[in-house]
């Protein structure tokens, strides 16, 4: 499972990196808001945890930006500041989880497992279409290069995979991949069709997905 970690305090985030690759996860680093905006738009991931005090953008910055776009991954917060009034302030913005500096290692692992936990197992040990495979043990889309894959991108290209030849509708989408998120509409399955673009694009695929937003999708062999 992927997850972004944007903390500007370096050996911080190199120790909770370490700690969350040996826990079987795959991390992209980010060392201020900016950056982790950039990680965000070009990414899907099962978790985002981002510091509140970060330069160029803080954490409550990002989070705002996200939500209004409607990315509802969950958000861990991580503050060195622990009145209510900052916790309130970041669970209004749309945090998911909050963690006051210092921390056990072993509490933020515990909690990232509890939002990271799968809804279901997926029965197909592989899928193919065209010139690509997807993995569900690894979650790894494979062509001429592989890359790892977030939950809601692989449930969204199995499904894409499974209906191939047939449109699938936004609406669709949203009632099946994010049924659990209240707060996903149009823009949040417009978001992740274009994180898969991007990932058939980058491991040279030349399967495509056509479509428009807020309208019906559909994958081809072109």
């Amino acid at each position: 499972m992927k997850i972004l970690l944007a903390e500007d305090t370096i050996d911080l985030n190199r120790v909770i990196t370490a700690g969350l690759v040996h826990s079987g996860f795959e991390v992209d680093q980010a060392y201020d808001g900016e950056e982790a905006l950039e990680y965000i738009q070009s990414n899907g991931y099962d978790v985002i945890i981002l510091d509140i005090m970060m330069p160029k953008k803080d954490g409550l910055e990002v989070l705002r930006e996200i939500r209004s776009v409607n990315i509802v991954t969950p958000v861990l917060m991580l503050t060195a500041k622990s009145e209510i009034d900052d916790r309130v302030e970041g669970l209004d913005a749309g945090a998911d989880d909050y963690l006051t500096k210092p921390f056990a290692m072993k509490e933020l692992f515990a909690r990232v497992r509890a939002m990271t936990r799968r809804k279901k197992e997926y029965s197909d040990a592989a899928l193919s279409f065209a010139d690509f495979s997807l993995d569900s043990e690894k979650f790894e889309l494979k062509s001429e290069n592989s890359i790892r894959l977030s939950v809601k991108e692989f449930e969204l290209l199995q499904m894409l995979i499974l209906k191939h030849g047939y449109d699938t509708d936004t609406q669709y989408i949203l009632q099946h991949i994010w049924k659990d998120s209240p707060d996903a509409g149009e823009d949040t399955v417009w978001i992740y069709i274009s994180y898969l673009k991007g990932k058939l694009a980058a491991v040279a695929s030349r399967a495509r997905i056509s479509g428009e937003r807020n309208g019906s999708f559909r994958l081809e062999d072109s």
